[in-house]
């Protein structure tokens, strides 16, 4: 068993352990650092880190092959790449990058195919001159999205 396919299995185990935390990202580079990237329905707390970091480094051998660790939950501006990180952002302002518009807008549903998205928007009025607050409603397959970040508001 290769080292990348050691770590991957001890952190699968260590995940069973945590249903409410999922892997975002697993890097392994060529020097042996192992970054790893966790999100949770319910966000992730420093406990969480530290039970995966033990977990790895108590079950993987550094006398077999030496290595540094970094366990970290998801930053505030990371761009979403799960569908159930869409579904635990529901009610909050995303911006999204679709192959022809940046869109800002509240992520008001989002289910295993789409999310929905609702703004309010000024366009020309229908009838005269001048301009009007419109709200618009945008539905958005997954496969449309390049980029979708939560944006945080004071």
């Amino acid at each position: 068993m290769t080292f990348k396919e050691k770590v991957n299995t001890v952190l699968a185990e260590a995940l069973l352990e945590k249903p409410s935390v999922f892997l975002v990202d697993l890097i392994i580079t060529d020097a042996f650092k192992v970054i790893v990237t966790l999100d949770g329905d319910n966000g992730v707390v420093l406990q969480d880190c530290i039970d995966v970091s033990r977990a790895i480094d108590n079950n993987i051998d550094r006398e077999e092959q030496d290595f540094s660790l970094e366990v970290a939950s998801v930053g505030v501006g990371s761009a979403l790449k799960f569908v159930r990180q869409y579904k635990k952002n529901i009610g909050r302002t995303l911006i999204v990058k679709t192959g022809s518009e940046i869109i800002e807008a509240e992520l008001v549903e989002a289910n295993d195919d789409f999310v929905i998205l609702s703004w309010k928007a000024r366009e020309p009025k229908k009838l005269g001159k001048g301009k009007e607050t419109v709200q618009k409603e945008l539905k958005l397959p997954y496969a449309d999205i390049k980029e979708a970040i939560v944006t945080v508001t004071f």
